[in-house]
């Protein structure tokens, strides 16, 4: 069951996304939560930014690590005017946040121009048959810092 607390969330991701149009930037707001208070806030910046990973969840992502002086955001919940794009989810899952609320869907996103699903299906093709080529190289001499990695002691593990 949906709160009022997180109708009121929910609804300052979407003021952000709303914001952000007359602010030169996309129509995408996020908010990350914890103990039930806005840590961040990220919106869309990229066409401001000129930086194509500037999604309002990777911002907003950015802001409550730096706040907690953490990468690990366990225990942190976003509120996100979109559904999360593939680059978004990912980043959603690497910081460890336990619940995506969002309003829009990606169809809805894709009904004004904001189509992921060419990224979708690309992830589901072999890699020898995606539009961008990716091959393989200098893979034995990369190894040696994978196994320098593996053998510090001191390491931070995530």
């Amino acid at each position: 069951m949906i709160t009022e607390q997180q109708k009121k969330l929910m609804r300052e991701a979407i003021a952000l996304s709303s914001r952000n149009i007359d602010n030169g930037g996309g129509p995408f707001g996020a908010v990350i939560v914890k103990d039930g208070k806005i840590l961040a806030r990220g919106a869309n910046r990229v066409t401001a930014d000129n930086d194509p990973t500037a999604h309002a969840e990777v911002n907003a992502i950015r802001e409550a690590a730096r706040i907690l002086g953490t990468f690990d955001l366990s225990g942190c919940e976003i509120y996100t005017s979109c559904e999360p794009c593939p680059m978004c989810l990912s980043a959603i899952y690497w910081a460890r946040i336990d619940h995506i609320y969002y309003a829009n869907t990606q169809y809805d996103a894709k009904a004004i121009d904001f189509d992921d699903s060419f990224i979708y299906e690309e992830l589901s093709l072999p890699k020898q048959q995606r539009s961008i080529p990716a091959e393989r190289m200098l893979g034995e001499e990369a190894i040696e810092a994978f196994d320098k990695w593996r053998n510090k002691e001191d390491k931070v593990e995530y």
